[in-house]
């Protein structure tokens, strides 16, 4: 039998044009995690977030309206990433006490309530200590003369990009063999190729555990199909 799931897309007026946060890069990939996962898409909401109301949820109706819903179908509901909910910690953990499953294509279907908290926590402690280096980093550049938002910031930043996405890419490509391996095994579906990878203690780059929806991108990446 089909789970049924509900999907919550989010964006702010601000945040419409930017790559991989806009309302059809997420359908798609909810899309594809449903697919995945073997979940039905019975209802979407989508927000546009203007920041009127006195606080998250009066500039989230469709939020709302997405958990009421979710509570007379009995189902879940579904974002992109966990930043689509929210970026505070606390916000998360209000919406946790409605007692709503949330599920998270970028982190997988397997992920609870405890570790989606946790997930919670350590991303805006990241941003945190982020925001912090950036200060500081701009502050040394300065103090070196550097004029703010020259081209060789511009070009620093760019290096760094490239950098991370060339360490992705090679990861990427270590795990692909890895992978038609366990398929010429009988690993048909991409969750079980992520149980194959699992039992062999391999990680994902991030040094996480596998989901259908991370062998599906390395497949991507690397322009396979299973």
């Amino acid at each position: 039998m089909t789970t049924a799931v509900i999907t919550y897309i989010r964006v702010s007026t601000s945040q419409q044009g930017r790559s991989g946060l806009g309302i059809e890069a997420q359908r798609q990939s909810l899309r594809q995690f449903a697919k995945a996962e073997g979940l039905e898409l019975v209802r979407e909401f989508v927000e546009v977030e203007t920041g009127k109301g006195s606080d998250a949820l009066d500039r989230r109706p469709q939020l709302k309206a997405a958990l009421a819903a979710a509570k007379k179908l009995k189902c879940n509901v579904a974002v992109a990433k966990l930043d689509r909910l929210s970026r505070d910690v606390h916000f998360i953990s209000g919406l946790m006490a409605h007692r709503v499953p949330f599920v998270v294509a970028e982190l997988g279907a397997d992920i609870d309530p405890f570790v989606l908290h946790l997930f919670a926590a350590l991303a805006e402690k990241e941003r945190s200590l982020i925001s912090t280096r950036t200060r500081q980093a701009l502050a040394a550049a300065k103090a070196r003369g550097v004029t703010l938002g020259s081209p060789k910031l511009a070009q620093a930043r760019d290096n760094a990009v490239a950098s991370i996405k060339a360490g992705a890419d090679q990861h990427a490509a270590n795990v692909l063999p890895i992978i038609k391996e366990a398929q010429k095994a009988g690993a048909t579906s991409l969750r079980a190729v992520a149980e194959a990878l699992n039992a062999r203690g391999i990680s994902t780059a991030r040094g996480g555990n596998w989901h259908a929806m991370s062998v599906k991108n390395i497949l991507d990446r690397q322009g396979a199909r299973t």
